[in-house]
C-alpha cells in the first residue's frame, strides 16, 4: 500500500472501458417535470445517457441478504422517479467515452424542476404539513418499542433523584479514504456479470446482483481486491451501484464509476444524526434505579438498510454495562429530505453518547465524583450472567467494572484530580471524561451466521486459505495467515490467502458487526482440523507410529520423543497427492477441505472504557486533548497491533465526531460540508497518542476471541464529552449537544455566566 502497488477499483482497466457519472438533483425536493438529455448525447465521446424510465423498471427484486426478504423495508429507487427527495439525488446516468467526457455532458443534461417545501428538520418533520415519502404518515419510517413506560413511573415517581436531559447529536459521516465506486462488464455471449466493487461484503453484492437483474447467482462474479475502508458504507450496495449494475447489460463495453469526494460528503449516506429524552433515576447514595428513553433518529429521504431494528437496538442496549434492573425505550425513525442514513462503525453508538453524557450530569448535579457513580453502579465479572433489561440479551464474558478500574489506574485518576485543582487555581481548565461499553459483536443471524473456508496445502507444501471477504483496513490478510499457520502448525511464510473473490471463495458476510476476526477463526479451525487429521494419519502411516504420537509442528510432522523421526509438509503433500497407493486405509488423497463456522452464541459480548483527558480555553474554545486511554477486554489477542489499530482507527473517528465532523444542512436543504474545507476531520496533528491496556476474558466462541473493530468510535465520543464538560464545570456548563465546536463552548460559558451574574 505505501508503495503505491495496492490494486483499488479505479486501477481497474478493462478493454474498451466506459465511464460514468451521475446527474443529481440541486433541489432538496422538487417534481420532475422532464429531462433533456439531447445536448449531452450529441456531445463527441457520450455513449449513452439512462434515466428512471430506462433503469427502474428493469429492476426485480430488491432486497439485502443482511436484513431478509421479509423486512418491510423503505423506498429506495435506482433513480429519481417524478420527485427528487435530497440535494445530490441521482436523477440520470451519464456513459461516455473518458471521466471528464461524462462530467462535462453531466452539465449538458436539461432537468424541468417544479420546486416543492422541503422537510429538512427531523426534530420538526412530524408535524410537517410535507411529506417525503406518500404511505409515511408524519413522516414516520417506523417505530419500536420496549415495556411501557407507564410500568416505571412509581420507581421515577418515588425516586429520591432522578435526572433527565435531551441530547443531541450531529449528523456525521464515515468518510472512508477510498470513496465508492464499481466496474460491471457484461458478457452477453455467456450472460454473465463481472463486477469488481470497493465493498466489504462481496457475497452480499453478488447475491444483491443476482436478485436486482433476475440473474442466477452462479451468473455473477464478484471482485474485491483493495478497498480503502467502509465503515459500514460499503456493506450493501446502495442506488449508485444499483444504476451500474443495470445499466452494465445495456452496454457493450464495462462501465466504470468512481464516487468523487464531494459526491461522497453530499451522497452516500449520514449516520449519527438523533437526539434522546434520557432519564435515570437514582436512590439517594447514587445507585440506578431505572433508565429509559425516547429516541428519535433522521434517516434522510433513502436510508439502507431498512432503519428501524438498528434505532430499536439503540433503546435496548441504553442500559448499558450497568446493574439495571428497570427500563424501557421508544425509537422513531424519520424521513427528511436530506441524504439517506447509512451504516458507520457502531450504528447504535447513540446510547452510550446519551448514557454515559447523562451520568455526568447526574454525577454533579448529586455533588459525587463521575467515577464513584460508576463504581457503584458498573457491572463487574463475578455479576454475571446478566440480563439485559430491555430484551437485549444476556451479557455474558465482560468485566465493565474491571476495564474501568483498569482504566483509571493506567490515568492514577486521583493524581489527575489533584493536577486539574492545581490548574484551576492559576487559571486552567483541565477536565475528565470515561465512557464505559458492551458492544454486541459476532452476531449470528442471517447472513452473518456462518462463515466458511477453504485450505489448500499445495504439492509444495506451502498453504493457501480462501476465505470470502477481503479486508477493508482491518488487516484480515494478517489474522487469517496467522491463524491458518498456527492451526497447522506450519510457518507462517508459507501460508498465503486468497480473498474477496466470490468465483473461488466460500461464502461469507464479510466484514461487518465486528465479526471478521471471531467468525474467520472458527472457520479456519474447522477447516484446519480435516488437514491436521489427514496430514497425522499420513505421517504415522509413513513413520510407523502412533497417530496419537504425531506432533505438526514448524512445518514438519514428528513423532513425539523421537526427535529424528519426521518428515516435511511437503513430502506429505508430495504422497497425498501423487502416491495414493502409498497412503493409509480410509485416507483420500490430497491436501484440500473446506469446513464452516456456525456461531454458537446469538452475539458475543465485549466491553472496554475510554478515558480521556483535556484542557480547554474558555475565551478561544479550543480543546487540547491530553490523554486518552483505552482500556478493553476483546478476549485473547490474535494479534495485538491489529487490535490495537482497530481501537485508534474507530478512535479517531469518535474524536472527530465529538470535536469536528458535521454534515450540515441550511433551511433549503442545501448541504454546506461537501468539501474537506468545510467538513473538519481529526488529523495527526489533533489527534493524541493513544494509550492501550488490555484485559483477556475469553468468550464463548472459537479461541475465546470477541470482536473490536467498532468499539473505538463507540466509546471515544462520550469520553470526550465528558471530559470538556469537567473541564467547564466551574463555569457551570452542561453538554448536550454535539459537536463541541470553539463557537459552541465559547456561547455555553458566557450563557452561563450570564445565567450567574444575572
Amino acid at each position: 500500500m505505501l508503495t503505491g502497488r495496492g490494486t483499488f477499483v479505479d486501477d481497474v482497466v478493462r478493454p474498451g472501458m466506459l465511464h460514468a457519472c451521475f446527474v443529481r438533483s440541486p433541489l432538496a425536493r422538487a417534481r420532475i417535470l422532464g429531462i433533456d438529455a439531447s445536448e449531452a448525447l450529441a456531445l463527441d465521446g457520450v455513449h449513452a445517457v439512462f434515466t428512471a424510465e430506462d433503469l427502474n423498471p428493469d429492476v426485480r427484486e430488491q432486497w439485502y441478504t443482511l436484513t431478509g426478504k421479509d423486512v418491510p423495508d423503505t423506498p429506495r429507487p435506482p433513480l429519481a422517479e417524478d420527485e427528487v427527495r435530497f440535494v445530490g439525488d441521482p436523477v440520470a446516468l451519464v456513459v461516455a467515452e473518458d471521466r471528464y467526457i461524462a462530467e462535462d455532458a453531466v452539465e449538458l443534461v436539461s432537468v424541468d424542476y417544479d420546486p416543492l417545501p422541503p422537510v429538512v428538520d427531523y426534530v420538526t418533520a412530524r408535524d410537517a404539513e410535507a411529506l417525503v415519502h406518500a404511505g409515511y404518515p408524519r413522516n414516520v419510517a417506523g417505530e419500536t418499542a420496549g415495556r411501557p413506560a407507564a410500568e416505571l413511573d412509581p420507581i421515577f415517581d418515588g425516586a429520591p433523584v432522578v435526572v433527565r436531559e435531551t441530547i443531541y447529536q450531529q449528523a456525521y459521516a464515515p468518510v472512508p479514504m477510498e470513496t465508492r465506486g464499481m466496474v460491471a462488464e457484461w458478457s452477453a455471449p455467456d450472460g454473465e456479470l463481472t463486477i469488481w466493487a470497493a465493498t466489504q461484503s462481496p457475497h452480499e453484492v453478488r447475491l444483491f446482483c443476482s436478485r436486482l437483474l433476475g440473474l442466477p447467482e452462479h451468473r455473477v462474479r464478484v471482485v474485491m481486491r483493495d478497498t480503502g475502508g467502509g465503515f459500514g458504507q460499503k456493506v450493501m450496495p446502495l442506488r449508485e451501484d444499483m444504476c451500474v449494475m443495470l445499466a452494465a447489460r445495456k452496454l457493450p463495453a464495462a462501465v466504470k464509476w468512481i464516487e468523487d469526494r464531494r459526491e461522497n460528503l453530499m451522497s452516500a449516506g449520514k449516520s449519527r444524526h438523533e437526539h434522546g429524552d434520557a432519564r435515570m433515576a437514582f436512590d439517594a447514595d447514587g445507585t440506578i434505579l431505572a433508565a429509559a428513553m425516547d429516541f428519535v433518529q433522521d434517516v434522510g429521504a433513502y436510508p439502507t438498510p431498512w432503519p428501524v431494528g438498528t434505532a430499536g437496538v439503540i433503546g435496548m442496549l441504553f442500559p448499558g454495562p450497568y446493574r439495571i434492573a428497570d427500563a424501557t425505550f421508544s425509537s422513531t425513525c424519520v424521513f427528511s429530505n436530506t441524504t439517506g442514513r447509512a451504516a458507520y462503525r457502531g450504528p447504535w453508538q447513540f446510547e452510550s453518547v446519551a448514557r454515559e453524557v447523562l451520568l455526568d450530569i447526574a454525577a454533579r448535579r448529586m455533588g459525587m465524583d463521575p467515577a464513584d457513580l460508576r463504581r457503584k453502579n458498573l457491572l463487574k465479572f463475578d455479576d454475571l450472567p446478566f440480563s439485559n433489561p430491555n430484551g437485549m440479551g444476556v451479557y455474558t464474558d465482560v468485566t465493565p467494572l474491571e476495564t474501568f478500574e483498569h482504566g483509571l489506574t493506567m490515568l492514577d485518576y486521583d493524581a489527575f484530580r489533584r493536577e486539574q485543582k492545581r490548574a484551576r487555581e492559576q487559571g486552567r481548565f483541565l477536565g475528565v471524561g470515561t465512557c464505559s461499553y458492551v458492544e454486541p459483536t459476532t452476531a449470528g443471524m442471517n447472513l452473518l451466521s456462518t462463515e466458511g473456508a477453504t485450505i489448500r496445502i499445495e504439492p509444495s507444501g506451502k498453504v493457501n486459505v480462501y476465505v470470502s471477504g477481503g479486508s477493508s483496513g482491518n488487516s484480515i490478510e494478517t489474522t487469517v495467515v496467522q491463524l491458518t499457520a498456527d492451526a497447522l502448525g506450519v510457518d507462517i511464510a508459507d501460508v498465503n490467502t486468497v480473498q474477496g473473490d466470490t468465483a473461488v471463495t466460500p461464502f461469507g458476510g464479510g466484514t461487518s458487526g465486528s465479526r471478521s476476526g471471531s467468525m474467520t477463526a472458527g472457520a479456519v479451525a474447522e477447516t484446519a482440523s480435516v488437514l491436521r487429521e489427514r496430514m497425522t494419519a499420513i505421517a504415522a502411516h509413513c513413520l510407523e507410529a502412533a497417530v496419537g504420537d504425531i506432533d505438526l509442528i514448524g512445518g514438519r510432522a514428528a513423532v513425539r520423543g523421537v526427535p529424528s523421526a519426521g518428515m516435511s509438509v511437503a513430502e506429505i503433500a508430495q504422497i497425498a497427492y501423487f502416491q495414493p497407493d502409498a497412503l493409509p486405509p480410509g485416507t483420500p488423497p490430497g491436501l484440500e477441505a473446506s469446513g464452516r463456522y456456525r456461531a454458537r452464541e446469538p452475539m458475543i459480548w465485549t466491553n472496554a472504557t475510554h478515558v480521556c483527558t483535556c484542557e480547554v480555553d474558555p475565551v478561544t474554545g479550543a480543546v487540547t486533548i491530553l490523554r486518552y486511554i483505552v482500556s478493553e477486554d476483546c478476549g485473547p489477542m490474535i494479534n495485538p497491533n491489529v487490535v490495537e489499530g482497530q481501537i485508534a482507527g474507530g478512535t479517531v473517528q469518535g474524536i472527530g465526531g465529538a470535536l469536528y465532523e458535521h454534515l450540515a444542512y441550511d433551511e433549503d436543504g442545501n448541504p454546506v460540508t461537501t468539501t474537506f474545507m468545510d467538513y473538519l476531520l481529526p488529523t495527526a496533528v489533533e489527534v493524541p497518542a493513544i494509550e492501550y491496556g488490555h484485559l483477556e476474558t475469553p468468550g464463548p466462541g472459537e479461541g475465546g476471541y470477541k470482536g473490536v473493530g467498532e468499539g473505538g468510535a463507540i466509546g471515544a465520543p462520550p469520553a470526550v464529552v465528558n471530559a470538556v464538560a469537567d473541564a467547564l464545570a466551574p463555569f457551570g456548563v452542561e453538554i448536550t449537544r454535539l459537536p463541541i465546536t470553539p463557537e459552541s463552548i465559547v456561547a455555553l460559558v458566557r450563557g452561563a455566566q450570564r445565567t450567574v451574574t444575572g
